[in-house]
């Protein structure tokens, strides 16, 4: 059978006897080559991949709902997907060469026309996955969509992954007796995936008693967080920058200098460009036990002359104003842009989200973020000159300060080109790594530390 061509006969990925309720015949799919056209018909206006290590997103996007189903096979691994409604165009027929060769899920794509109004897509896969397959309606600039997110078989542990990262770091056998002291936080996962295995320790030598992690001996973790990513762009300028590809390199910078100084590491809640649900986020910063929680934005308005950068901490009660309240459901609504699949993420993810965080913890936050601000202030005009607040979700992790930064309106043409710029970015890093210095400055900060 010819390898990555858009119509072809398929052999349903080798699907077997048992499942001929999905095949026209045992052996093979007819593909028609001259399809009747269907009344109604839904037609596939977008296709869009998101290959990532935590796992692969195809969506498709359509002007209509469609119906779907789908199974996996194993000895090779393979998924089914039958499109309902639908017939084959060309847009659908470019999934095959948006499938990477970096893409740790995917190896290859096949479409065919399975039925007059059914299309079979098969997905050869890479390792063994946990699918999930569910649709979003229209939101924004989005149409119908049908999302097919590839997680793999066992869920990844964003701990394990940090001291994977820190191997051949000096600090490597701290972060591991940091992972044996780590309370139960569950790892995020999804139906069908298995709990990651549990972080071992390796003993050490007799002659070395194994040391407690404490404010004097263990990194400070910062965990930073690129905002959107994926479906979710963000805000996009005037020139078309995009609001999560910024931020994201603002994070890479400052991430390059927290990693730089001595006893401080940084943790990113996403390396590349896919989409992390707000909770996710939040679990991601709690399971490493990260010190500081960073997120990093980019403002936008609907007039181009509004411009600086702001500060925001979570709320327990209401915004302290009208511009930080809207803010904050804006930035909530990342999920819906996104698509989260809410129904079947880890109950315990989700309900980060409705944890207060206490007093303490909100005061050390506006504590850093007076600090940060007082910092990017010097290099870059301030929308707001106080740290403002609302009830952000992706600020809600109850034991860690927790910050949102908008670095700037990336909707004025003058603050866009800024983010745009390398010396820029690097500036508005510098400024916030001289305000997390600060704060560790203080004994208060540390006393939470260790």
């Amino acid at each position: 059978m010819a390898k990555n061509t858009h119509t072809e006969q398929l052999d349903a990925g080798g699907v077997r006897p048992n499942r001929r309720r999905f095949v026209a015949s045992a052996t093979t799919l007819l593909v028609f080559s001259i399809v009747p056209r269907i009344a109604n018909a839904n037609s596939i206006v977008a296709v869009r991949t998101w290959p990532a290590d935590e796992y692969t997103r195809v969506t498709l996007e359509l002007d209509r709902e469609l119906t779907s189903e789908h199974f996996t096979l194993d000895n090779p691994h393979r998924m089914v997907i039958d499109l309902n409604g639908i017939t084959i165009n060309s847009t659908l027929q470019d999934l095959v060469s948006k499938i990477r060769p970096n893409d740790p899920y995917i190896s290859n794509v096949r479409v065919g026309q399975f039925k007059p109004d059914v299309v079979r897509l098969v997905l050869d896969l890479k390792q063994p996955i946990a699918p999930q397959v569910f649709t979003l309606k229209p939101i924004g600039e989005y149409k119908y969509r049908l999302v097919i997110d590839l997680y793999p078989r066992v869920a990844r542990d964003p701990l394990l992954a940090l001291q994977n990262a820190d191997d051949s770091d000096p600090l490597a056998s701290v972060l591991e007796q940091l992972a044996q002291s780590q309370p139960s936080v569950p790892v995020p996962t999804v139906t069908g995936q298995a709990a990651p295995p549990v972080v071992a320790a390796t003993p050490p030598p007799a002659a070395l008693p194994q040391v407690a992690p404490t404010a004097a001996n263990r990194p400070i973790l910062i965990a930073l967080d690129p905002g959107h990513g994926g479906e979710d762009p963000g805000a996009i300028g005037p020139n078309g920058t995009r609001e999560k590809d910024v931020v994201l390199q603002i994070a890479q910078r400052l991430k390059r200098l927290i990693d730089a100084q001595p006893n401080m590491r940084a943790y990113l809640t996403r390396d590349k460009d896919f989409f992390v649900p707000l909770g996710v986020r939040v679990q991601k910063a709690r399971r490493v036990k990260a010190d500081l929680f960073i997120s990093i934005h980019a403002d936008a308005w609907i007039k181009p002359s509004a411009r600086g950068s702001s500060v925001y901490a979570l709320s327990q009660t209401g915004a302290t104003s009208t511009a930080a309240s809207w803010l904050a459901k804006k930035e909530n609504d990342a999920d819906l842009v996104g698509g989260i699949n809410i129904g079947t993420h880890n109950k315990q993810v989700a309900q980060v989200l409705l944890d207060l965080s206490t007093a303490a913890q909100i005061n050390d936050s506006v504590r850093m973020g007076t600090g940060i601000l007082s910092e990017i202030g010097k290099i870059n005009r301030l929308h707001k000159r106080q740290v403002e607040r609302a009830g952000f979700a992706v600020l809600k992790a109850p034991d860690i300060p927790s910050i949102l930064i908008e670095t700037a309106f990336i909707s004025n043409p003058t603050e866009e080109q800024l983010l745009r710029s390398g010396s820029h970015q690097d500036k508005l890093a510098r400024a916030m790594l001289s305000g997390i210095q600060d704060y560790f400055k203080s004994g208060a900060a540390l006393a939470q530390h260790g």
